[in-house]
Order: structure tokens, then C-alpha cells, then sequence
């Protein structure tokens, strides 16, 4: 049993690595292209011929609190009136239909091309909305924005440069967070999204390998929609299925890390979860639903492919750590019962270095946005150790769904409320789409904690005190997971 625990904690270690490797391909390939020059083309807005015919669509479902704002922004966008078709796919069952009916009514008096389509049935959720409305669409380009993104006024006419040739089938810009400093959990959410949209996207499409449309802040060339085969709803990220359809059929992404969307990030912990288990479950799917057909695509390079593995499987990383963090107990008494294996663990113990690979990566995003400085490399710090433990916190809840990812267990789509912080006071008990819940996830996540809690009092029993650190990030991280549960949940 001891010499299973040992094999089964060392793979996944080594399964960590080899994904800390990839980011650190990612790292290097960022640094040495993050300045090279941007492939535009010139468009002259004056000249009715040279600019494209382009669709908005919003794909919306009871966003009451942030519709407004999107639709007013949205219709203020700098753009020729006659070339541009806004399209509200509302499938609200609540007030917010009202209240977009008037904005629509409003914006439309004042000249913009706007309109609100409302389906009988809510198929297939977003990907069945985005599908069903396409062939009404009269743009030949379809930019996608969320309900909580507020477009800049000039981000169209920024953004259609870079379909510089015909096999451009994708252009993505980069987020930005409107409430970056509202709390804890925002700034440890901003934290991973600016190492993905900085590091990652950029690193991956620097060099050719596949790259995802984010789901929103971003345009596709009709035409590769179509290619591809359209929208499909049998998965949880139908924005990642469609983006590696349409890459494996050739066509080109484009990521614009220099024009930016600016977007409202889940603010109680409820919301982050329904949020992380989507998009973690849907990651898996993908994985099961593409993968395999990646490796029979023809005209790809073996790194690309190897980079796609890790890229799809990028969400299971959460159980390697769970698994990870659960076989650590049992492997403190091991060590302390067998000293032959005195080696192993030296050579296990080298896996660390993969932490400080991750360190200088998330560095080096975290600088881009907030300085060099000295005081920035220690508020850095703090902030990657919280990252890391409420990462670790959400191991169980995001391992669940990744399991029933791989296994092909349908779920339905759990939306992400959203708050328009600033304008709601008390967010969490305001919201009318945050409904308390308690289920057995969350007593686990529990017990989790109290587990941990005990291989901290562990290390002195054995007298070994390698793994306290890394166990009371655990502690931490459980401990914040399920104690704000306890107070706000949302779905799963």
C-alpha cells in the first residue's frame, strides 16, 4: 500500500511539472515576442466600401442589474450606423425583458440598428441562442459580448484591422476588470485572468499553437463559424469546442492583447463557483470531445498538439492537486515509516522546483499590470500564496466537475449572476439570482479543511516539517472556500 501511495503522489507530481514546463514554453515565448510588430490593415472609415458589415450579438438571460449598461454602451460605440446591426439574444424569464424592450425602443429612435429576438425555447443555452440567430445576422463579422463587458467606444473599429487575410477566422481582445480591488476573492480572480490574457493567449498564438475565443470580447468572421459547423450546445464552453473545430480546419486566430474590454468579475463566492465549474467541467468535455481528433488531424505539429493536451486538460490540474494534496498525510507517516525510501523522497522533493517555475510566470503578468517596483514583488507574493490556497480551496468543487467532464455526464448551464458593483450596495443579499444553498460539496470541502488542520498537527508528530507550508495553504485555502459558503452559494 505504501509503495502504491508513493508511485500514485509521484505521477502527479511529475504531472504538475510537465504542465509548469508547458507554461514556461508559454513564458519564454511571450518574452521574446511579446514586442514584435502588429499585422494590421489600413481602413479608411470615411470610405463606405472598406468597411465591413458587422453584427453584435448579446447573448442575455435575466441580467436585470447589468443590461443597461451594456446596451447603452454597446449603442454608443464609434461605428457607421449603417454598418453596424446590434442584436439582443434575450432569453430573460424575468423583469430584465421589460427594461431592454425600452432601452432597445430608445436606442432604435436614435438611429442604431438595434433589435431584441427572443427564441420560444431555450435550447442548448448560449450556444443555442448564438446558433439560432446567426442566420439573421447580416454582418459578415460577429462580435460576442457577455452582459457584464462595457466595450470601450472606439473597440470595433481597433479590433477589424486584424483580420488582415481570408483565413483570419478569429480576432480576441484582452479583459480588463472593473472591480479588481473589490475584495479578496476579486483580486485572486483578476490574478489568474491577467496570467491567461497575458501569458498564456499571447504565448500560444506567438507560436502558432491553438488558441481559445474567450466567449466573449471578441469577433468571428462569419464564414468561420460556418466552416466549422457552427455552434454546438453539447458542452458546458461551447467558445473553446468551436475554437479548436475551427483551428483544426485551418483557419487563423488573432489575439490583441493591447485593446482591452473591460468586464465585472464574480464578487461573492457563490458566483465564482457556478462560474469555475462551468468553465472547468466544459474544459473536460472538450478534452473528451476533441482531442482525439486533433491527434488524427493532418498538418499540425507534434508541439502544437502537445501544447492542445495540456491546454484541454488545463482544468484537471485541480484534481492532480487534489489527489495531490489528499495522498500528503499518509505520505508524511510513510516517510517516517520507511527510511529505505529515503531516496525517492529526495528525488520527489526536486518536483518543487515546478512552484518556483510558476512563481516567475505569474511574476512576470502581475508586473505588466502593476509595476516592478520593489513594493510590487511583496504585494506579488502575498498574492500568489492567496491565489495558490483558494486555488487549492476550490480542488473538490472543481475536481467534481471535471470528473463528470470526462465521464460525459450532462449538466445543464449554470448561469454566473452578476452584480454591477458600485450601483447594488450589499451585492450578496441584494442580488435576486443569489439563492442560499448547502449541499454535500460544501461539508466535504469542510472536512477537507479540518483534514488539513490535523496534518498540520501531523508535522509534529512525525517530526517533519517539509510539508507544513504547502499544508497550511491547504487549511487556508479550504478554510476560505467553506466558511464563505457557509454564508453565500449560488447553484454549484
Amino acid at each position: 500500500m505504501a509503495i502504491t501511495i508513493v508511485v500514485i503522489y509521484g505521477l502527479a507530481l511529475l504531472m504538475v511539472f510537465l504542465y509548469s514546463i508547458i507554461q514556461l514554453d508559454l513564458l519564454i515565448t511571450y518574452l521574446k515576442k511579446k514586442d514584435l510588430p502588429e499585422d494590421k490593415k489600413y481602413i479608411e472609415w470615411n470610405d463606405p466600401s472598406q468597411v465591413p458589415m458587422v453584427t453584435i450579438q448579446l447573448p442575455i438571460y435575466n441580467e436585470k442589474y447589468v443590461i443597461g449598461r451594456l446596451i447603452d454602451r454597446v449603442a454608443a460605440l464609434d461605428y457607421p450606423a449603417d454598418k453596424l446591426e446590434v442584436q439582443i439574444l434575450d432569453d430573460s424569464t424575468d423583469e430584465s425583458k421589460q427594461l431592454i424592450d425600452q432601452l432597445v425602443e430608445k436606442h432604435y429612435e436614435n438611429g442604431v440598428n438595434i433589435k431584441v429576438l427572443r427564441r420560444s425555447v431555450r435550447k442548448d443555452y448560449k450556444a443555442g441562442a448564438l446558433k439560432h440567430w446567426l442566420p439573421s445576422a447580416k454582418g459578415d463579422y460577429i462580435a460576442i459580448f457577455d452582459a457584464d463587458f462595457l466595450p470601450p467606444k472606439d473597440w470595433l473599429k481597433k479590433a477589424l484591422p486584424y483580420f488582415t487575410d481570408k483565413q483570419t477566422g478569429v480576432v480576441q481582445t484582452r479583459w480588463t476588470h472593473l472591480n479588481r480591488d473589490h475584495s479578496l476573492l476579486t483580486r485572486i480572480q483578476a490574478f489568474a485572468l491577467d496570467f491567461h490574457f497575458i501569458i498564456e493567449q499571447l504565448g500560444r498564438n506567438r507560436s502558432d499553437h491553438f488558441i481559445n475565443f474567450n466567449g466573449t470580447a471578441g469577433i468571428w468572421r462569419r464564414e468561420c463559424i460556418m466552416d466549422a459547423g457552427n455552434w454546438h450546445g453539447d458542452t458546458l464552453t461551447e467558445d473553446l469546442d468551436l475554437s479548436y473545430r475551427a483551428q483544426m480546419k485551418k483557419w487563423n486566430f488573432k489575439y490583441v492583447p493591447h485593446i482591452e474590454a473591460p468586464a465585472e468579475i464574480p464578487a461573492v463566492l457563490s458566483a465564482a463557483r457556478s462560474q469555475q465549474f462551468r468553465w472547468n467541467k466544459g474544459a473536460a468535455e472538450n478534452f473528451r470531445k476533441n482531442f482525439s481528433k486533433l491527434v488524427r488531424t493532418k498538418g499540425i505539429s507534434w508541439k502544437t498538439k502537445f501544447h492542445a493536451f495540456f491546454h484541454l486538460l488545463n482544468s484537471s490540474m485541480f484534481l492532480i492537486i487534489l489527489i495531490i494534496a489528499l495522498l500528503s498525510v499518509p505520505i508524511l507517516f510513510i516517510k517516517a515509516d520507511h527510511p529505505e525510501l529515503k531516496y525517492v523522497f529526495y528525488v520527489l522533493a526536486g518536483f518543487v522546483v515546478s512552484t518556483f517555475i510558476f512563481l516567475i510566470c505569474y511574476w512576470t503578468s502581475y508586473a505588466r499590470v502593476h509595476g516592478k517596483r520593489l513594493k510590487d514583488f511583496f504585494n506579488f507574493i502575498g498574492m500568489f500564496l492567496a491565489f495558490f490556497s483558494v486555488a487549492m480551496g476550490f480542488s473538490l468543487h472543481n475536481s467534481i466537475a471535471i470528473l463528470e467532464g470526462h465521464l460525459g455526464k450532462r449538466s445543464g448551464f449554470v448561469r454566473t449572476p452578476k452584480f454591477n458593483i458600485g450601483k447594488v450596495n450589499n451585492a450578496s443579499k441584494s442580488n435576486k439570482y443569489v439563492t442560499p444553498q448547502v449541499n454535500i460539496v460544501q461539508f466535504l470541502e469542510l472536512m477537507l479543511f479540518l483534514y488539513f488542520g490535523f496534518a498540520l498537527y501531523t508535522a509534529f508528530l512525525v517530526d517533519d516539517f517539509g510539508l507544513f507550508f504547502f499544508h497550511l495553504m491547504l487549511f487556508f485555502g479550504f478554510g476560505f472556500v467553506s466558511l464563505r459558503s457557509l454564508f453565500q452559494t449560488t447553484g454549484r
